[in-house]
């Protein structure tokens, strides 16, 4: 696909999860079983992190200032230190399901427990590149701002 379809292709998804939000929301509205509602909710959160995640896609894709802008070391450590801590978490609630799992005998309520499981696993995952990708990545030290502007600079001695 070239640019102008993946643009194209991205605007449709964000618009096709908007619609799958509303319907969800929509078919809710009446609904006293709150199991059944909730469930249906989640979808809908799905979606909206779906439409996140793809406008955040899009930035990236055209280049724009907000999309693709350096982390600073400032940033950089605030975030180092809440993924830390926020894998930490999922690690726990992962431990905390898994063993759940082991004692529930009710198969309805074994399939909805895995199926938070393996979301913690996903989140888990997720967390995890974040920190090793994007936080090491995309820091921008003072280091890395020197050698840009003095590297192949020529010093005024001519040295």
């Amino acid at each position: 696909m070239n640019r102008t379809k993946n643009t194209e292709f991205y605007k449709q998804q964000i618009e096709l999860e908007q619609e799958i939000i509303q319907a969800a929301e929509a078919s809710v509205k009446r609904v006293k079983n709150i199991l059944v509602k909730e469930l249906i909710l989640g979808i809908s959160q799905d979606s909206k992190k779906h439409t996140s995640i793809l406008k955040g896609i899009s930035a990236l894709r055209e280049k724009s200032t907000e999309g693709i802008r350096l982390i600073s070391e400032g940033e950089r450590e605030e975030l180092k230190q809440s993924i830390e801590t926020h894998i930490e978490l999922e690690q726990k609630a992962i431990d905390t399901y898994r063993l759940l799992l082991g004692q529930i005998t009710d198969m309805r309520e074994k399939m909805l427990l895995k199926t938070i499981l393996k979301d913690e696993l996903r989140h888990h995952v997720l967390l995890k590149w974040l920190y090793d990708v994007i936080i090491k990545d995309l820091t921008l030290t003072e280091d890395d701002i020197f050698d840009m502007t003095w590297k192949d600079a020529i010093w005024q001695d001519g040295t």
